[in-house]
């Protein structure tokens, strides 16, 4: 049974650790990028089913890294949920206007990013 592919783009291990447990209990498969580019090549090379999206990235930031996704027809239609720690200064509009899907603010609960998940690419 092949799940969906979920791009992770996060350069912190722990939340990518966090991550990787909560998804090993469903059918979703992940993929990890630890910055901006390297999430942009990995999407174009290889367009995922979701992509999680941290905003504070080392090398290219993930609002520039949404919008360069959401220029390029290959990932145009790709769910983004930008995922920041940064959630009282103003980061959900521009996340928006980035093209974001959704957005979480951290902390946030494993169970509230799986319902998240669920919710825009259900599993199966």
């Amino acid at each position: 049974m092949s799940g969906k592919t979920i791009l992770y783009v996060e350069d912190n291990e722990f939340n990518r650790k966090i991550v990787r447990q909560l998804l090993a209990k469903t059918t979703y498969r992940l993929r990890e990028a630890l910055d901006g580019e390297e999430g942009v090549a990995s999407a174009l090379a290889t367009p995922p089913d979701l992509i999680l999206m941290d905003i504070q990235l080392p090398r290219m930031s993930g609002l520039d890294a949404t919008r360069q996704l959401r220029n390029d027809p290959r990932t145009a239609a790709v769910p983004i949920i930008v995922v920041t720690s940064f959630a009282l200064s103003g980061d959900e509009p521009k996340a928006t206007a980035a093209g974001a899907t959704a957005y979480l603010a951290k902390p946030y609960s494993p169970r509230a990013l799986l319902a998240k998940i669920r919710e825009i690419v259900p599993e199966g």
